[in-house]
């Protein structure tokens, strides 16, 4: 199994976390995730990356080998 683009990596996040921005970086084993939805308000930055490994599934196991993220809501975006 090829190693994901940073493209394939947003992909995967956009369809299953609804994203006002979204923003992946990375060489294919490790990636940097920026993510900005309001399904983060309310949430503590745990449950907000459980919220993320959620939408990635089985490729957060089978694909991606790290992921380090910046989890926001679109106010804390603007800030």
């Amino acid at each position: 199994m090829a190693d994901p683009t940073p493209q394939e990596v947003r992909d995967f996040i956009a369809a299953g976390l609804p994203c006002a921005h979204l923003e992946v970086e990375g060489d294919g084993r490790h990636f940097f995730a920026t993510i900005v939805s309001a399904e983060f308000a309310g949430l503590t930055r745990v449950r907000r990356h459980q919220r993320v490994y959620a939408a990635l599934g089985e490729r957060m196991r089978e694909q991606i080998h790290a992921l380090s993220m910046k989890t926001l809501t679109p106010e804390e975006w603007t800030q």
